[in-house]
């Protein structure tokens, strides 16, 4: 352990100052800024950009979409060849994501999540 005395502006009195101790949490305090860090430029979220409101144009092409994947559904998927198969699982799949970013909604990150809870953590 390395000690820094320091005297006292009044008399001969000493502090003794654990240098070790303050390093320490100099170090702590950096990783902790690190964790921070991280966790505030994680994957950016799912959310668009777009702040439109809903018209009816979008609401009629949502439609349009889930009568597509009520169609895609009712299909026989029996007499379909592989090829054919996986075209319609990539066609549900776009269909499912343009949906969702059709919904607006707010996405989190994990990182986000994470440190609203600690921030919770601590505050209660």
């Amino acid at each position: 352990m390395v000690f820094y005395y320091r005297q006292y502006p009044v008399g001969a009195r000493y502090q003794i100052i654990n240098l070790s101790s303050i390093t320490m949490k100099i170090h702590y305090f950096v990783k902790s800024l690190l964790v921070v860090i991280v966790l505030a430029v994680a994957s950016p979220s799912m959310a668009t950009s777009r702040h439109e409101p809903v018209t009816e144009n979008r609401e009629a092409e949502a439609t349009l979409l889930k009568n597509r994947l009520e169609e895609i559904k009712a299909l026989d998927k029996r007499q379909l060849s592989a090829i054919e198969k996986k075209a319609l699982r990539g066609e549900v799949r776009a269909i499912k994501k343009e949906l969702a970013a059709m919904s607006g909604g707010v996405y989190l990150s994990i990182g986000a999540i994470i440190l609203i809870i600690l921030l919770l953590i601590l505050l209660l």
